[in-house]
């Protein structure tokens, strides 16, 4: 297979870190060239996940130099490797690739991915769908995983509207693991019952904290993980049991957190950060290539996110701000 590989390409750039997007600009620059080890692919579909968005605001857990270019996941065709075996082997499939948090990212037409990290897409996954594997799948995967091995009975979820949420939804249904659903909106509650949620509360309702420590203290939900953080996170320690721990793996309101201290003091409860990536790593490669063939299995039953729009690298400020309107109503796509 003969590919031409062109010198330049079309990029989004992040020439500032800054808490709105106005240092974003859509770039000329050079095709990346892989090295040993690495190949090129040529991107056909990247999300805007709200990882995205706060490593462009420079409040992810890395931060490049600038200028630099955002996107953690995407999909695509391999059109060029590096020295090296594994990678000559993959030219010409179409792969889903978790870009090197220490490289340019794949919200271009060509992105540079490590061989060995690449996934190959069986016939019946769209490139779509790809693009969008690990973020979302994967994270509800680890999640329900975590809260298992470290042996609780039942856990409470935030934002449980978003496509994570919703993935997480039927993963513990699946599993036939109580989990306590938490959305912001009326509506929301419905569209989770529809979807097979049991235990589904709205955190504007008045009476949502009283409900919540009644709900958590019967099931026995003693391990919470929260998307949102701020309010929520103080809300969700004074409601759980005693002996309870609030992971928090997203910033969704980027607000301080009101906490208790004698929450933590008195009733030996904690907060606690997780993130995808170090959990992948803590599981080691053969644990991790498991992880993945699920999160290939619910794709292919038709559970991984929705697709709200596919929009050229061009719309990316529209895009953007779309996304950000109306999360629930599913991932942004930009499809150079």
């Amino acid at each position: 297979m003969k590919n031409t590989i062109p010198d330049t390409m079309q990029a989004v750039q992040v020439l500032s870190y800054g808490t709105d997007f106005d240092s974003l600009q859509i770039a000329e620059v050079p095709t990346p060239k892989p090295g040993r080890g690495q190949v090129l692919i040529k991107v056909t579909a990247a999300p805007i996940n709200p990882s995205d968005l706060l490593f462009i605001r420079g409040q992810y857990g890395i931060k490049r130099p600038t200028p630099t270019i955002p996107g953690f996941e995407g999909a695509g065709i391999v059109v060029a490797a590096g020295p090296g075996p594994f990678g000559k082997r993959l030219i010409g499939k179409r792969v889903a690739c978790p870009v090197p948090q220490d490289s340019d990212g794949s919200w271009a037409e060509y992105v540079i991915c490590i061989a060995m990290q690449c996934i190959k897409l069986p016939s019946d996954i769209s490139d779509e769908q790809g693009a969008m594997l690990l973020a979302n799948p994967m994270t509800a995967i680890a999640i329900l995983d975590e809260a298992k091995t470290r042996g609780h009975q039942a856990m409470i979820h935030t934002a449980a509207a978003s496509a994570l949420g919703r993935v997480l939804l039927h993963v513990s249904n699946q599993a036939n693991y109580p989990v306590i659903h938490i959305v912001r909106r009326e509506e929301q509650v419905n569209m989770l019952k529809a979807q097979g949620g049991k235990y589904i509360l709205s955190s504007s309702e008045p009476d949502f904290q009283y409900q919540l420590k009644e709900l958590a203290g019967r099931l026995k939900a003693t391990i919470a993980f929260d998307a949102v953080s701020g309010e929520i996170t103080g809300q969700l320690i004074d409601c759980m049991p005693t002996d309870s721990s609030v992971l928090i793996y997203g910033l969704l309101s980027s607000a301080p957190m009101p906490i208790d201290p004698h929450q933590l003091i008195f009733y030996k409860k904690q907060v606690e950060g997780f993130w995808l990536p170090n959990w992948i790593q803590q599981r080691g490669v053969v644990k991790t290539i498991l992880t993945i063939r699920k999160a290939i299995k619910l794709v292919r039953a038709g559970f991984s996110s929705q697709i709200a729009e596919k929009v050229p690298l061009n719309a990316i400020y529209d895009a953007i701000a779309e996304y950000e309107r109306n999360m629930t109503r599913g991932k942004v796509l930009l499809v150079p």
